[in-house]
């Protein structure tokens, strides 16, 4: 799968996603019985029954990153679109209507740049307790200001053009100028945005589900991390193949992130 104008490494990053999503939404269908269910089979290296080994209650490891993979895109996806509709919200109202909603809201987006999102997305969730909609709420809260500053800077920019100013002199009001002409236009550049924070969100739902701060009636793959610790030495499969798997997750959505970059602005590219 290939857009047009796209690199190899984005085109690569976009088959794998592709992938996890058919393995996020399409193979669940078709493994029958709980995925939690116990068995004698307890810490059994990888074979030909269990590809990537069992856990220390017997449960199969590749049954339990197979539905790890859903939860961690459902994060990803949900935390970016939240971010991007809050940004892009904050942004253009912002940029095209300036003066003191711009002052105010620019500097509430420096105070959220400013503040350590990892410590503050783990107090914050610690207080609240543990549920993949806070979880999406905090990231989405925390992850906004860079995505309302791009789309602030192209409302700017399109504000400045010329039809901007036919559409003012036949009558159309701001606020239809802003939500269907200048919106639309300023919005490329956020989908790379929304990439990479698609990936910084997995990254982080796994930190936090590490820390047994996620949702513990979900299986996720920094739960199953953490619960490989204990065997790190005797039980390598168990830390080793979740770690695989969110390290390409996340490396896959931050080349298509730079990907999706060069294509809206080919500034970037070398």
């Amino acid at each position: 799968m290939r857009l047009r104008g796209m690199r190899w490494p984005g085109s690569i990053s976009l088959g794998i996603i592709v992938l996890l999503a058919f393995v996020a939404i399409v193979v669940p269908q078709f493994l029958h019985g709980d995925p939690l269910a116990l068995s004698d089979d307890i810490l059994q290296p990888p074979s030909q029954a269990h590809p990537l080994g069992t856990d220390d209650l017997g449960r199969d490891v590749l049954v339990e990153i197979i539905y790890g993979t859903r939860v961690s895109l459902l994060i990803g996806c949900a935390a970016a679109l939240a971010t991007a509709v809050l940004g892009i919200a904050i942004g253009s109202i912002g940029g095209f209507f300036g003066r003191a909603a711009d002052a105010v809201l620019m500097r509430l987006a420096e105070f959220f740049q400013v503040m350590p999102t990892f410590i503050l997305c783990v107090v914050i969730v610690a207080l609240a307790g543990p549920g993949l909609t806070r979880i999406v709420a905090v990231i989405a809260m925390l992850s906004w200001p860079q995505t309302a500053r791009v789309v602030r800077g192209e409302v700017l920019r399109l504000s400045r053009l010329e039809f901007v100013d036919a559409l003012r002199c036949v009558g159309v009001t701001e606020w239809r100028i802003l939500t269907f002409e200048i919106v639309p236009n300023a919005i490329g550049p956020v989908f790379a945005l929304g990439a990479l924070i698609v990936g910084n969100a997995i990254l982080l739902e796994a930190s936090l589900s590490f820390l047994g701060l996620s949702d513990p009636g979900v299986i996720s793959w920094g739960r199953l991390l953490s619960a490989g610790q204990r065997f790190l030495f005797s039980a390598w499969w168990l830390s080793l193949f979740p770690g695989v798997a969110i390290f390409v997750t996340v490396l896959a959505f931050n080349l298509l992130a730079d990907a999706l970059r060069d294509m809206f602005d080919p500034r970037h590219q070398g």
